[in-house]
């Protein structure tokens, strides 16, 4: 493989956790190795396997569980992305991302002194100056959809614009879409350099490129789709919008994960992972965290390297807590989103 990448990777800009630490580096991308694509194999059964053990060999209850779940609502991206949002509604589910969890549930377990909010707040690009405006202050950074999200068959041009648009307004990341027919004709090529004109367009804003695994047909797809994504500069790959026929899925979360541990194994740098769509429980998202650590590791169950795409997740980590702390499980209608 072509190792020119590694200066570049010297002088690259370091990423911010949640909270303003500096962890690691951003992904600067390293040339296309067509090679390196054309080698990736998928073994189905063998995946299935692997994700059908996990939930017999982690079982997390009690004091850890609510620890988990603590740990998965630093990692939401609250979103709303509905065609009848409107600005009061993005505002209240800001002030829900600052303060996610009720007082007296925090109190109960001993984290009132915590800053505990959620990763972003993800939004249309209409709304991104709304939402930056109710943020300011709390550290939680604007996640923006873009590229004609979620076909994503908007005129590149126009998709770089958007792109720009969202930055300026205040977007700190932008979520943007691929073109599914590049992956579909097996045009690499084109893939690698629409994903660097993303990237170049966002300047310092993170990059998270949304595969739309649904759309893509098969596994191989998704893991030569997420490794040129990769190559191409993205901090992070994103299972889904949310829209497809099947979004996130553990088996597709697994080719994922096993794509960011080569693109590491080949350049040192963490890319981070986010599972959109679907995911609407606490039972789901610990499956999840239990994918992350087993494949990737500790560092991967932060939010710099972990986001999860959800709008109705927090409602139910919400509810799990108050019923470990006082053993009664309340009505979803007690835990509004915002």
């Amino acid at each position: 493989m072509d190792t020119s990448h590694q200066d570049n990777r010297d002088h690259t800009a370091l990423t911010r956790q949640h909270g303003g630490d500096l962890t690691h580096r951003r992904n600067p991308g390293i040339p296309l190795d067509i090679s390196e694509i054309e080698g990736i194999r998928v073994n189905l059964s063998a995946a299935e396997r692997r994700v059908a053990s996990l939930p017999g060999r982690r079982s997390v209850k009690k004091d850890a569980q609510a620890a988990w779940l603590l740990k998965a609502i630093t990692c939401i991206d609250l979103t709303t992305l509905n065609g009848d949002d409107t600005a009061g509604r993005v505002k209240r589910l800001c002030a829900k991302a600052a303060h996610p969890l009720r007082a007296d549930l925090l109190d109960a377990l001993g984290m009132t002194d915590r800053h505990i909010t959620t990763g972003a707040i993800c939004v249309y690009h209409r709304f991104v100056a709304t939402a930056a405006q109710a943020l300011k202050g709390t550290g939680i950074p604007v996640a923006a959809v873009s590229t004609g999200f979620p076909a994503g068959l908007s005129p590149h041009d126009t998709k770089l614009r958007e792109i720009e648009a969202s930055v300026k307004d205040g977007a700190d990341e932008i979520d943007i879409v691929i073109t599914r027919e590049h992956v579909l004709t097996g045009n690499w090529q084109a893939l690698y350099d629409e994903m660097r004109d993303y990237r170049a367009a966002c300047g310092d804003a993170h990059v998270k490129a949304i595969l739309a695994t649904g759309d893509l047909k098969t596994l191989r797809n998704v893991a030569k789709a997420s490794m040129v994504c990769m190559m191409a500069g993205a901090d992070f790959i994103k299972t889904s919008t949310g829209k497809e026929g099947v979004n996130a899925t553990p088996v597709v979360t697994l080719i994922m994960l096993r794509a960011i541990r080569r693109y590491n194994e080949l350049t040192g740098i963490r890319i981070g992972y986010k599972p959109a769509g679907g995911i609407s429980t606490a039972k789901d998202v610990m499956l999840y965290q239990t994918l992350m650590k087993e494949e990737l590791g500790r560092p991967w169950l932060e939010p710099d390297l972990f986001r999860i795409g959800a709008s109705s997740l927090l409602a139910d980590i919400e509810r799990q807590l108050e019923h470990h702390i006082t053993g009664a499980y309340s009505a979803h209608t007690r835990h509004p989103i915002g």
